[in-house]
């Protein structure tokens, strides 16, 4: 199943902090990848003897980097940074560390590739019980369907949100057409990818950001904007399965202040970013 650097298209950056038993979920779901001409980089925002351990031992189907750093407190645009200049190829494709892939996930990724383009999905946020049934393998990514055809209902009364974006759409299939509809407005950092020369010209993810969300996702999509990218979409596409767990948000008052100061000066190239105070676009 391995491919030679000339023949990967994409590098899959999986942000992770210490939770070994949902990455095993999600590193057992490229397993059954459609398309596997992707590299691996586990992005540690930490340096946990148990992530160490357990990469060590976890049998890799593609090329793999495990990339930590001292655990700091929430450094993960840092670590992401840091896995872009790490990256062998031009196409840059990021999830979470609780989001298990649907079989064709980096097909459509790789597939919908545009330079010019930054793709954007979204995910089902899965009940604790159908978390539970896929962590022990009681069904699988690809039986995720029709499984949601079958307690659609039940899924959003035991607390499951955004359920049918669980559902995955062949673009060749009778709903075929629905997919094209379906556009997107928003970036969600646990969906998205994009040309390495895209996160260059706007240096990165701003490390500016020292508390969860906004930075990692809705400030590089005015940025973005900000540079004539425009977003599209693989939604129902590149579905992915985020796995249940309590939600741990911190007040984003200090974020969108951040933010809004930049968009006020429109400031699309950050600062702290991939190159220390760019004069201009970044280049690599």
């Amino acid at each position: 199943m391995y491919y030679t650097k000339d023949e990967l298209k994409a590098t899959l950056i999986i942000s992770v902090y210490k939770n070994t038993t949902f990455l095993k979920a999600v590193l057992d779901s490229l397993a059954g990848q459609t398309d596997h001409r992707f590299e691996v980089i586990i992005s540690e925002d930490g340096d946990s003897e148990e992530m160490k351990g357990f990469v060590d031992h976890y049998s890799f189907k593609h090329p793999i980097q495990h990339l930590a750093r001292e655990d700091k407190g929430w450094q993960k645009n840092q670590a992401l940074n840091e896995a872009i200049r790490a990256a062998n190829t031009d196409w840059l494709v990021f999830i979470d560390g609780d989001c298990v892939l649907h079989p064709r996930f980096m097909e459509f990724h790789i597939k919908n590739a545009d330079p010019t383009a930054i793709l954007a999905g979204k995910r089902i946020k899965l009940d604790s019980e159908t978390s539970a049934l896929l962590l022990e393998e009681s069904i699988k990514p690809s039986e995720m369907n029709a499984y949601l055809r079958k307690h659609f209902t039940k899924i959003k009364k035991r607390g499951g949100e955004f359920v049918e974006e669980g559902f995955f759409i062949d673009p060749k299939g009778i709903l075929g057409r629905i997919v094209g509809t379906r556009k997107m407005r928003h970036l969600k950092g646990c969906n998205m990818s994009f040309h390495k020369d895209a996160i260059y010209a706007i240096n990165g993810f701003d490390e500016a950001y020292t508390r969860p969300a906004v930075g990692e996702d809705a400030d590089l999509l005015w940025r973005f904007k900000g540079l004539g990218y425009q977003l599209g979409s693989v939604r129902n596409l590149a579905v992915q399965y985020h796995l249940y767990h309590k939600e741990s948000w911190t007040d984003q008052e200090e974020n969108l202040r951040i933010m809004n100061e930049n968009i006020a000066a429109k400031k699309y190239v950050c600062t702290d970013g991939l190159v220390k105070e760019p004069s201009a676009g970044a280049k690599h």
